[in-house]
């Protein structure tokens, strides 16, 4: 028996701001940190000792994780994974979700945010929102940052992480990993056996741990929101 947590990370800036956010490096509100103290004391109550801990490379949700292991009492190293990384917008990076259904339509962007295939046109390599302009990825190859993605390519990077890196350790450890909507989305996808408009539908909220309780052939046995006030649907189990 073995657990895999998994946490969105708290209320970015630029969450609270609706823009899209993507790859652009921002770190939490005052509320997001709060969210993330929540998640801690949430998880230090269920009494899962954690064995690993991963993250992306993004502050944001680097910094939920550091808040939920000060609580926990476990401040030990991180692996920090760019292919956990939040989905690349594109061109849309930056931009106001808002101002932008207004221009182009509600339907147009929900179809950019949430179908399987579609994605916004790449974002310009000069553009100072662009990954190989930010200081976080300098040691990323530069042959893997993507100009935009969509949640099919996202899903496709986190899961080959996923079952190189991660799965085995599932086998007898537990494991905590402090990601994004779409990284997170991905990963529920492959564990949940989701098609692709189930995928598209599904809502992560922030700072919510979700555990999943896996037996020995790596099955799920369970999986639940902590916080049950704010739990979203998730599949029918």
């Amino acid at each position: 028996m073995s657990f895999l947590i998994l946490v969105r990370h708290g209320q970015s800036l630029w969450n609270l701001e609706k823009r899209f956010t993507g790859w652009v490096d921002i770190d939490l509100t005052k509320n997001g940190k709060l969210e993330a103290e929540n998640a801690g004391y949430l998880i230090k109550k269920s009494n899962i000792k954690i064995n690993y801990y991963y993250s992306s490379l993004q502050l944001r949700a680097n910094n939920t994780l550091k808040i939920i292991q000060k609580i926990l009492n476990d401040e030990k190293e991180f692996v920090k994974a760019w292919q956990l990384n939040e989905r690349h917008y594109g061109a849309f990076t930056g931009l106001n979700k808002i101002e932008m259904a207004k221009k182009i339509g509600e339907k147009k962007v929900y179809d950019f945010r949430r179908s399987w295939e579609a994605k916004p046109e790449a974002l310009d390599k000069k553009n100072p929102y662009h990954p190989i302009n930010i200081e976080t990825y300098k040691n990323v190859p530069r042959n893997v940052i993507p100009d935009t993605e969509s949640l099919k390519d996202t899903y496709e990077r986190v899961l080959k992480y996923f079952k190189n890196e991660i799965k085995d350790k599932l086998k007898s450890k537990n494991v905590l990993i402090s990601a994004h909507g779409n990284s997170i989305r991905a990963l529920c996808k492959n564990l949940f056996n989701l098609d692709n408009n189930q995928v598209s539908n599904l809502e992560i909220p922030t700072g919510n741990p979700l555990i999943l309780e896996f037996n020995s052939d790596f099955e799920i046995i369970k999986c639940e929101y902590l916080d049950k006030e704010r739990a979203k649907d998730l599949v029918v189990f």
